[in-house]
């Protein structure tokens, strides 16, 4: 790719870019099915040199920097992504697929990331605790040592920037396992933090397949805290593998995150969060917004109107930059396809036009499926592309148990103007997070983010994933 300014076909292990013994692993356009490059096929070798590395960079001076120096390191890195937002974006583009638009939203929020962490890293307080009389006891926050992340292919620059830079703030040498599909902006990322003054093996890379580089991190008896987003199957298997190192894990896992319209709703401010909700990435998000639950009363208005804009969406290529590109992947194209041919028994409510696309693209039709109950498999399944289902209820009572009724427990949203309501939801709605009339806030790089159920624990974002990459230590001083 000429959009490159560095070498993809190598891993970053200790500052040097170092290739794989295994080789490296071809690299395609979704937008086109076309080989553009390729990947260093990164394993257990690779992943032992990298936990090395990290170690040596951590206990050679990196856990002894004040936190005031890391974060203006971060706070460096931060302004040389803003610099390269631009590229970033073409590059992130091309290799997941997605509208120049969202990808560059997806730098610019890299850069808040980094911004925000880095002014947080020294604020990151301990307390004192009143005990008994003739001792002082108070709390430090401490890095964990070496923390892997192992980063999905959907939001490569948004997922390094909240869990590897408050990782970075918190004082932790990091190893980074990219996904295979979608490495390309974590390698840029590397490059641009040597450029920052990142000393070498604080932030060791190493691309690879799932089954060999993925999981030689999340056994690996040197690292001390694992961060992982991805499918829950694979999450359980990193957990597992973790917890026989009795190592913490981070897990950030699916969604089947509902709206919730009430007949008092303002149709005109959530109808584009409605269906952006769903399609964003071509619906390849773990937050998306896949099921819209709406009182029975505006139901077929809701439906109507959702369909419109449906039918309005347009599907092409990322460098066209439209409102939805392809998925990641031929399998993933395969994956969606079958979730929609298991939505034969509903009605079809809209469906968006594939018109004149590159051949071997891998493109889906979003669409938006009605007549479905709370059971329906499309109703429960985390999908991950652009497919909604939309669902009637009476009342309140009816709405909470629909959008409480799956295994996830990741976002929802309540669309209503009854401020008592709003507060009643709020808590009694199974989610991590809860939008009242909105959805997302704008990607709230300050807003604890996580799930419940089967979408994990633990919080990335805001402060509390400055929590989540520390230890707590207790001092307690006798002194008369």
């Amino acid at each position: 790719m000429k959009e490159l300014w560095f070498d993809p076909s190598n891993c970053l292990i200790g500052g040097e870019w170092t290739p794989a013994a295994a080789g490296t692993l071809p690299l395609y356009d979704p937008s086109t099915g076309e080989e553009i490059g390729a990947i260093a096929r990164g394993g257990a070798s690779e992943v032992d040199a990298a936990v090395d590395a990290a170690r040596r960079a951590f206990e050679g001076g990196w856990n002894r920097t004040p936190a005031a120096e890391r974060g203006r390191i971060l706070m460096r890195l931060g302004k040389l992504v803003e610099e390269a937002v631009d590229s970033l974006a073409m590059i992130e583009a091309r290799d997941v697929g997605k509208p120049l638009k969202q990808a560059r939203a997806d730098a610019v929020a890299l850069a808040r990331y980094l911004e925000f962490y880095g002014g947080a890293a020294d604020k990151l307080l301990g307390e004192t605790i009143p005990y008994l009389d003739g001792y002082t006891v108070y709390t430090l926050r401490e890095p964990h040592g070496v923390t892997g992340h192992i980063v999905p292919w959907n939001y490569p620059m948004q997922i390094i920037g909240r869990s590897v830079g408050a990782a970075l703030a918190a004082g932790n040498a990091c190893v980074l396992k990219p996904a295979e599909d979608a490495c390309l902006t974590a390698l840029a990322f590397a490059d641009l933090a040597k450029a920052a003054g990142l000393p070498d093996g604080v932030l060791n890379v190493v691309p690879g397949l799932g089954a060999e580089a993925g999981a030689a991190l999340s056994a690996h008896p040197g690292v001390n805290h694992l961060s992982f987003t991805g499918s829950v199957a694979t999450g359980v298997a990193v957990q597992i593998a973790a917890a026989a190192n009795v190592v913490p894990v981070t897990l950030e896992l699916g969604g089947k995150s509902p709206q919730l319209v009430f007949g008092d709703a303002d149709l005109e401010t959530a109808l584009p969060f409605l269906v952006n909700a769903g399609i964003q990435n071509a619906g390849q998000t773990c937050s998306a917004s896949s099921r819209i639950l709406v009182q029975a009363s505006r139901y077929d208005e809701v439906l109507e109107r959702m369909a419109e804009r449906y039918a309005a969406l347009r599907v092409g290529p990322a460098v066209r930059d439209l409102d939805v590109g392809p998925v990641i992947s031929a399998k993933q194209q395969g994956l969606v396809n079958g979730w929609l041919e298991r939505g034969a028994d509903l009605e079809v409510a809209a469906q968006a036009r594939l018109g004149d696309l590159p051949e071997g693209g891998y493109y889906v039709a979003p669409t938006l499926f009605s007549g479905a109950g709370g059971d329906h498999i499309l109703a429960q399944s985390e999908i991950f592309g652009p497919v909604q289902v939309v669902i009637p209820f009476e009342d309140e009572e009816e709405a909470v148990a629909l959008a409480n009724g799956t295994d996830y427990g990741l976002v929802a949203s309540v669309w209503s103007r009854e401020g008592a309501r709003q507060m009643r939801l709020a808590r009694s709605l199974r989610a991590g997070q809860v939008f009242l009339n909105n959805y997302g806030a704008g990607g709230g790089v300050e807003l604890p983010f996580g799930g419940i159920g089967k979408s994990g624990h633990g919080r990335e974002k805001g402060f509390e994933a400055l929590y989540g990459f520390t230890a707590l230590k207790t001092v307690a001083a006798y002194h008369g």
